[in-house]
């Protein structure tokens, strides 16, 4: 069986690519292709044309890659459908181990390096999956992942906005945490350099969440008597929470759709009832629970030593679903 698994670093020291390493490889096992879920892949579409082709081939196709944990293909979905075509109840597959975020970036990884190329479509998508998945990585970092410029990467991270999380800080080419706002950090390492004196700017720079480059130029201004924090960042201020769309007076606010209204379309719709993807959807849609009043019932009746943990995992759950839907809003706009 194989097994794969991932190193949860950003960058490496060259490329500024994320890290991934395969660890142990003893081979694959033949597993029922009716157990398999469709994959949580970068591409937006699969191409007919090369499944065809690869259904047609006299030659043992390679194995898959499968999540162990929710058995969703990763990398080799055109060869599973494939293998469909043919006949074929089992494929070899190998295993990886790590979580749904890692997953993706390694099917992002091994679609941009072998088999049919990522449309430019599919990896402004993928781009836009692992801002929201690792806010933290820099443009550089993704763009070397997907296979498109950083000057892109940048444009879409600030067209997305505040639809994307927001980071404290960047992971750089250099494997270092570089804030996006140090003011704090340098105020912080000015204290910290008044009362030890000898204190290395390394050490500094670590107790302070500040890079060392900007730790040493904190102790250089320091030395010369001038402010520790230089005169554009001064008045720069911590991020805020995006407003709410305020209503002009006298406008009657926008309806939203009742959630059973929407619901019940979608229950009709062809497309989600006969896939395997739509009807997965679907019950996720039905879990949720339709009315407000019913929300606050469950809260209520949730017994307090649960309520920590169950807070957690509703936080967890609605950045999943926002991440879910800048995903789907990046596909209507990549198709349109």
């Amino acid at each position: 069986m194989s097994v794969i698994s991932v190193s949860s670093l950003p960058a490496d020291g060259a490329g500024g690519k994320p890290v991934l390493r395969e660890v142990r490889d003893t081979g694959t096992v033949e597993m029922p292709i009716v157990d398999l879920l469709p994959a949580n892949s970068p591409r937006l579409t699969e191409d007919d044309d090369h499944i065809q082709v690869l259904s047609e081939t006299d030659t043992e196709l390679p194995p898959i890659l499968v999540h162990r944990n929710t058995l969703q293909v990763i990398d080799g979905m055109h060869r599973l459908r494939a293998a469909q075509r043919r006949g074929d109840t089992a494929i070899a597959v190998r295993y990886f181990d790590g979580d749904e975020r890692e997953a993706f970036v390694q099917a992002v990884r091994l679609n941009s390096e072998h088999g049919l190329p990522l449309t430019l479509a599919d990896r402004k998508n993928a781009a836009l999956r692992i801002m929201n998945y690792h806010p933290e990585w820099s443009d550089r970092a993704i763009a070397a992942l997907v296979g498109i410029s950083d000057k892109t990467v940048g444009a879409i991270r600030r067209r997305e906005g505040d639809n994307l999380p927001r980071p404290t800080a960047r992971i750089g080419r250099d494997n270092e945490s570089h804030p996006l706002n140090s003011r704090q950090g340098r105020l912080r390492a000015s204290e910290i350099f008044q009362q030890n004196p000898h204190a290395t700017t390394r050490e500094v720079a670590k107790l302070a969440q500040i890079s060392a480059t900007t730790a040493k130029d904190v102790r250089n201004r320091l030395l010369r008597g001038e402010d520790p924090v230089p005169p554009k960042q001064r008045g720069a201020a911590a991020p805020s929470a995006p407003a709410a769309p305020r209503t002009p007076a006298g406008a009657t606010p926008p309806t939203r759709r009742p959630p059973a209204v929407a619901l019940s379309r979608l229950r009709t719709d062809p497309s989600l009832r006969f896939s395997e993807t739509g009807r997965t959807l679907l019950r996720w849609l039905e879990a949720l629970g339709n009315q407000p009043d019913e929300w606050l019932a469950v809260a209520q009746s949730v017994p307090a030593h649960c309520a920590p943990a169950i807070v957690e995992m509703a936080r967890q759950r609605a950045e999943d679903w926002h991440n879910f839907a800048s995903a789907l809003d990046q596909r209507i706009r990549a198709i349109s």
